[in-house]
């Protein structure tokens, strides 16, 4: 699409992206802090498994109520107002725990977070989507979610010696100070793309200048495979966050500081398979390949083997360094999703409802990190805490999340059809506001 090419400024875009990732780092900081600091805070509060994994999931309680709000706010208004001030809230947040002392005062600094972060994943998606062209979607928004992968990393570095040496509620200090900082970048150098403005000036961009009804949107085969996969992806990801550390260190007795190092191997491996991943799946489309096979297919056996991964680990006879490897593969194949499921619902839905499509997935999405965490606590806690059978049975039922959705999405995303099926649907913005 000419007019496309011509309206992309690789520059400004890849610095917005750059700034996008680093946001989806500090985001990730304040997510996975609690897993990391589980150990020792588990032990000064007295909480029980199923106590903490409640805290786990505190984050999600609001979290998908505030990620279909922000999508729709992302519609009408500035991305990069948004943006900056879900940054402001998320560092503001955190210094109530540095006096935090009883679990429900935990759980509601955990909920007050989520409202802040539900919107984040889609709204920063919905404004990478306004500096590049569809051809061009999968390795940004890789790069955004490796911001994601990147936060691990600088977690499993930092918060365990924070932890050890200052003790766990510094750790929410300093991560203050790291949101404050990303807010004064993108005070200084965010800005808004364009180039969903200039393609709806043209007129070879129908879909831009039309809107389809959400009933036709939300009843889509594709748009519903994709929030199946979306729902397994966040599923991993919350288990990841919540349980990996303690099943690190309380179930496979790997001390503290290795813990942490556990996990920056962990993002250094997810990471490039992330990337590598997203760079073929957007190879295979720019060759003429068929996104229904490109991206549908692609994510739907991603999701599959990673569910493999992760059953596996139900397998006693598996050796510790086996687990790890399984650990690593399941969480980066999940993350696949992150980066090419939003691409797929982009080709076809008008970039005026966009960031509301995004949105309503990331909040189904929500329903995994809400329940995955409660789950997880209740296997460990009726195993017997520290027994590594009850971590197990936690990784084997997000293996069967994740299987039954890739199956889900191989039969059900087809985003060609959709493009087509919704094209009858589509009415002039003019009347749709009527």
């Amino acid at each position: 699409m000419p007019h496309q090419d011509s309206a992309f400024r690789p520059r400004q875009a890849w610095t917005i992206a750059v700034l996008l990732a680093f946001m989806m780092l500090v985001n990730f900081l304040d997510k996975v802090v609690i897993g990391l600091v589980g150990v020792p805070m588990t032990q000064e509060l007295d909480l029980s498994p199923t106590e903490f994994g409640l805290i786990g999931g505190a984050l999600h309680w609001l979290f998908a109520i505030s990620a279909v709000v922000g999508g729709f706010l992302a519609n009408r208004r500035p991305t990069r107002t948004l943006l900056l001030g879900m940054g402001l809230f998320w560092a503001l947040i955190q210094l109530p725990m540095l006096f935090a002392s009883s679990l429900w005062m935990i759980v509601a600094c955990r909920v007050l977070l989520g409202i802040g972060e539900g919107p984040a994943s889609p709204v920063a998606t919905h404004a990478l989507y306004k500096w590049f062209p569809d051809d061009r979607r999968s390795l940004p928004v890789a790069l955004l979610h490796s911001g994601s992968a990147m936060g691990l990393l600088v977690a499993g570095a930092m918060i365990p010696w924070i932890s050890l040496n200052y003790g766990w509620r510094t750790n929410f200090a300093v991560l203050a100070a790291i949101g404050l900082v990303w807010c004064g970048l993108w005070l200084l150098l965010g800005r808004e793309g364009t180039l969903d403005t200039l393609r709806r000036n043209q007129p070879s961009a129908p879909q831009d200048e039309a809107r389809v009804p959400y009933r036709r949107l939300l009843s889509d085969s594709s748009v519903l495979g994709n929030y199946a996969c979306h729902f397994a992806a966040n599923w991993s990801l919350a288990l990841t966050l919540t349980w990996v550390p303690s099943y690190l260190e309380i179930g496979l007795g790997i001390d503290p500081l290795k813990t942490g190092h556990m996990f920056v191997m962990f993002v250094i491996v997810t990471t490039p398979l992330s990337l590598l991943m997203a760079w073929l799946s957007q190879r295979l489309m720019s060759r003429g390949v068929p996104s229904r096979l490109a991206r549908g297919a692609f994510v739907s056996l991603c999701l599959i083997a990673g569910g493999l991964f992760s059953s596996a680990l139900m397998l006693t006879e598996l050796s510790v360094t086996t687990r790890i490897i399984a650990l690593t593969l399941s969480g980066g194949l999940a993350l696949v999703m992150y980066s090419v499921g939003p691409a797929m619902l982009a080709e076809f839905t008008p970039s005026s409802q966009r960031g509301g499509i995004l949105a309503i997935g990331n909040a189904v999405a929500s329903l995994a990190g809400l329940s995955a965490p409660v789950v997880t606590g209740l296997l460990v806690h009726g195993a017997g805490a520290g027994h590594p059978q009850g971590y197990a049975q936690g990784f084997f039922v997000c293996g069967g999340v994740m299987i039954v959705a890739g199956l889900i999405g191989l039969v059900a995303m087809n985003p060609q059809r959709s493009r087509e099926r919704l094209a009858q649907d589509e009415v002039p913005v003019a009347c749709s506001r009527a």
